[in-house]
């Protein structure tokens, strides 16, 4: 089987995005001084198993409602263009969701291990609703992605959840206060996602994909990007303002440039296809803000 049709469905620039709520919960265990890092490793994978699973099942799910078309700008989806077949794609994401699984269990045998069975379950809980949505976004009868509410679910499970769920395996506790940069996360993670959007706002329109972006029309989806991202450029100061230790903890307002550049972009542009690139600087952005923030409280 030749990999490489395989290697670009699995969409290699979106993974950067996936690593920045692992790296995140992970970074504040460490300055609490509970880091693991068999914790950081398999978060890690599994969140990038997700991100792979979500991303194979985004090919087919819009392949077989007929949302992936001739008149689609982004990048070639395998399934549509015929270089992985239906059938094909169908056996890889079950392939994934295996691994995926097989992660997850470790993941929460090493985190969980010795805690109370309602910790447990919960994560398990967890962890079989994050596969359920990265299918669902896009596959069957009612994909919750055509409804417009694609953004919720990668504000809970790339922020909240990922954050603050990594967080808890490497410490056994939760700070309310960590629910900001894990917000912050999960804002710019929707923030990809609505540039995704925004860029195949013709194409889903005429497929009838409601996602937020043809929910809001094409001006007000612009001015959604811009509360996304200010909201969550706000979330970073004002958390090291309640939980002030040192300057270094302002070192993640290194991403800030990028953020404005990628409001200028949107706010700019006319083609929708110069979207394209923004959504890997996005991404790489997030996954920034992410390292730096930990660093400077590691620091």
């Amino acid at each position: 089987m030749n990999p490489k049709p395989w290697i670009e469905a699995a969409r290699l620039k979106t993974l950067p995005l996936a690593l920045s709520s692992p790296l995140m919960g992970s970074f504040l265990a460490w300055s609490e001084g509970s880091f693991q890092w068999s914790i950081l490793i398999l978060a890690t994978v599994t969140t990038l198993f997700l991100q792979i699973l979500s991303n194979f099942a985004n090919d087919y799910g819009d392949f077989a409602s007929g949302a992936d078309n001739e008149e689609r700008i982004g990048p070639r989806r395998l399934v549509q263009s015929g270089q992985i077949t239906a059938t094909q794609m169908k056996k890889g994401i079950v392939v994934t969701i295996l691994l995926a699984l097989i992660s997850g269990l470790l993941l929460i045998w090493y985190g969980a291990k010795g805690k109370d069975t309602g910790i447990i379950l919960l994560f398990l809980t967890l962890g079989i609703a994050a596969i359920t949505a990265a299918i669902k976004y896009t596959v069957g009868k009612n994909p919750y992605g055509y409804r417009g509410l694609g953004d919720i679910s990668v504000f809970l499970f790339f922020g909240l959840i990922g954050v603050l769920g990594t967080h808890f395996l490497h410490t056994g506790t939760f700070n309310p206060w960590h629910a900001l940069p894990a917000a912050a996360i999960g804002l710019l993670s929707a923030g990809v996602l609505n540039l995704n959007n925004l860029r195949d706002y013709e194409s889903d329109k005429k497929a009838k994909k409601r996602t937020m972006v043809v929910w809001l029309g094409d001006k007000n989806a612009r001015l959604y990007h811009l509360a996304l991202i200010i909201l969550s450029a706000i979330l970073g100061p004002l958390y090291v303002i309640f939980n002030y230790h040192s300057a270094y903890q302002f070192l993640f307002i290194l991403a800030f440039p990028l953020f404005f550049r990628n409001i200028i972009a949107v706010f700019s542009y006319t083609d929708p296809i110069e979207l394209y690139p923004e959504l890997k600087r996005l991404a790489t952005a997030t996954l920034l803000f992410s390292v730096a923030f930990g660093l400077g409280h590691i620091i």
